[in-house]
C-alpha cells in the first residue's frame, strides 16, 4: 500500500507540474482562451488527452505493482518494468504525457502547447540517452541489455520496422 502512495504521489507531482502547471502558464501567458463552443475539433482533443493521460497513469501503477516503485529516478522500481505498456516501448510513460499535451495543443488549437509537447519529448529524449539508460544497464545488467534489443525506444517494434 505504501508502494502505490508514493506512486499517487509521484504522479500528482509529475502531471501537476509538466501536464498542468505549465502548460497552464502556456495557456495564461499567451492569452488563449477556452473555445466558447465545444465542436469536433475539442471533443477530439479531449479525447487525445484522455488516452494520453491513462497511458501515463498505466504506465505509473505498473511500476508501483510490478516493479515495487516510483518512475521517479529518486525511487525507481526494485524490478525491471516490462510489463504492460512497456511490453511495446521502453518509454511509454513519457508517450502517454506527449499524447496528452498533444490532445490539450489540440483543444486549445495551440500551436505553443504543441511546441511544449515537442520540448517536453525532446527534453525526455535527452534525459532517458543520458541518465535513464545507463542507470538502468548498470542496475538489472543483462536482464536490460535483453529488454534494449528486444523493444524499441519510442516506436512499437511492428511499426518501426514497416518504415
Amino acid at each position: 500500500m505504501f508502494i502505490l502512495a508514493r506512486a499517487v504521489t509521484f504522479a500528482t507531482l509529475f502531471i501537476g507540474l509538466l501536464l498542468v502547471f505549465v502548460p497552464g502558464q502556456i495557456i495564461d501567458r499567451s492569452g488563449i482562451v477556452r473555445p466558447a463552443q465545444l465542436g469536433p475539433v475539442e471533443y477530439a482533443g479531449i479525447v487525445v488527452a484522455g488516452a494520453g493521460g491513462t497511458i501515463a497513469l498505466w504506465c505509473i501503477l505498473t511500476f508501483a505493482l510490478i516493479g515495487r516503485g516510483t518512475p521517479a529516478p529518486f525511487d525507481p522500481p526494485r524490478k525491471l518494468v516490462v510489463k504492460g505498456p512497456y511490453r511495446y516501448v521502453r518509454n511509454p510513460m513519457y508517450i502517454g504525457a506527449a499524447i496528452a499535451l498533444s490532445g490539450a495543443a489540440l483543444f486549445y488549437r495551440s500551436a505553443l502547447l504543441f511546441g511544449y509537447a515537442v520540448v517536453f519529448l525532446l527534453v525526455a529524449h535527452v534525459f532517458i540517452v543520458s541518465y535513464e539508460e545507463p542507470t538502468l544497464a548498470r542496475m538489472f545488467g543483462a536482464e536490460y541489455e535483453a529488454y534494449r534489443v528486444q523493444v524499441a525506444r519510442w516506436l512499437p517494434r511492428r511499426f518501426a520496422d514497416a518504415r
